[in-house]
This record gives structure tokens, C-alpha cells and sequence, in this order.
């Protein structure tokens, strides 16, 4: 793994583990990240769009979700499957007080998409 990477605004990093052994089993799932940062949030993003539109989103629509829904946490789960928690900038996507967020299981597909609070 490289000592630098490059995202875009500031998001938190989370291994969700207590135990170092586990959270050094994660360490593949978090490369695997690091990798390709913005391939994940894209796909994040399209797997959001998708999921809230009533018909398959036009690329200049995930273009316009791609500026306005920011990587805010990033989150690692014991079983190698990673959580992206975007926030939206503009407040036109998800109603103030909520955020989409994206599970991707461990072989880096998508899972779920959802709406926390």
C-alpha cells in the first residue's frame, strides 16, 4: 500500500474492529479502496441515482450527482464488505438531515443502498 492518497474533501477513515488482528484482516478490503477512490464513489453515486430515480439516470444526471454528493465516510466491516457515506452539498437530492449511503460486499459489488439519518 502507498503512504498517500488523493480524495477529494476530507473523509473519515473507519476499520470497525476492536480486535488489531481483525482490523489488520481488513487492511485488503481498505486497499482495495485505495486503489481506485473515485471508481468506488462513482459507482456509489450511480448505484444511489439508480436507486431513487423512477427510470435509469442519464449520464448527465450522475455527472450532476457526481458534484454534488461527497465522500464523507468511508467504512470498513470485519467481513472485508465496505460502507461509502455520501453527503449532499446541495440539498436537492436527500432531505436535510439524511444521507445516502452504499454497501459494497466483499468482492467490491454493490449490495444496498440506503438513506440514514
Amino acid at each position: 500500500m502507498s503512504d498517500t492518497y488523493e480524495l477529494d474533501g476530507d473523509p473519515a477513515v473507519l476499520l470497525r474492529a476492536a480486535d488489531p488482528a481483525v482490523a489488520a484482516g481488513m487492511l485488503p478490503s481498505l486497499e482495495a479502496f485505495f486503489a481506485d477512490p473515485d471508481g468506488w464513489r462513482r459507482r456509489a453515486v450511480n448505484a444511489t441515482v439508480s436507486e431513487f430515480s423512477d427510470e435509469p439516470p442519464s449520464d448527465e444526471e450522475i455527472e450532476e450527482a457526481m458534484d454534488d454528493l461527497v465522500l464523507q465516510t468511508v467504512v470498513v466491516e470485519a467481513d472485508g464488505s465496505i460502507v461509502l457515506h455520501l453527503d449532499d452539498s446541495c440539498g436537492e437530492h436527500v432531505m436535510e438531515g439524511y444521507w445516502p449511503a452504499v454497501s459494497f460486499d466483499a468482492d467490491g459489488d454493490v449490495s444496498q443502498v440506503f438513506v440514514e439519518s
